[in-house]
């Protein structure tokens, strides 16, 4: 997939939560999930960024990692966030479905490169 592409899907999937959080109710649950989903899921979109500058398919690939898991912990609390808004549940399945989607890309990334990196040496 295209880097360019994968840069508009992450920092897209950032402001989707981000409005997903600008919505929920204020309480004391939401205040601290929504506070950690708004770094991790804004951490996808700049870590994938610091990758596409990386200096080696070495660094590329650790920087990915990073990616893959803050995808893994944005997964994480849209699910904490559906166990205590189920009203939003058509949002949060969106934003977790992107994210899954996302993270599928990543894997396949990173696995493909480590048999690039492989197959070189």
């Amino acid at each position: 997939m295209d880097k360019e592409i994968l840069k508009k899907r992450t920092k897209a999937l950032s402001i989707e939560i981000a409005h997903l959080v600008q919505s929920l109710p204020y309480n004391i649950i939401n205040k601290n999930y929504s506070n950690q989903i708004i770094r991790c899921s804004s951490s996808v979109g700049a870590n994938y960024r610091a990758a596409c500058r990386a200096k080696s398919k070495a660094d590329f690939i650790n920087k990915l990692k990073i990616v893959e898991e803050e995808l893994d912990e944005s997964m994480f609390f849209l699910e904490l966030l559906l166990e205590f808004n189920p009203d939003f549940k058509l949002t949060i399945i969106k934003s977790w479905k992107e994210a899954n989607e996302l993270l599928s890309i990543i894997v396949s990334s990173i696995t493909t490169l480590r048999k690039v990196i492989e197959s070189q040496s």
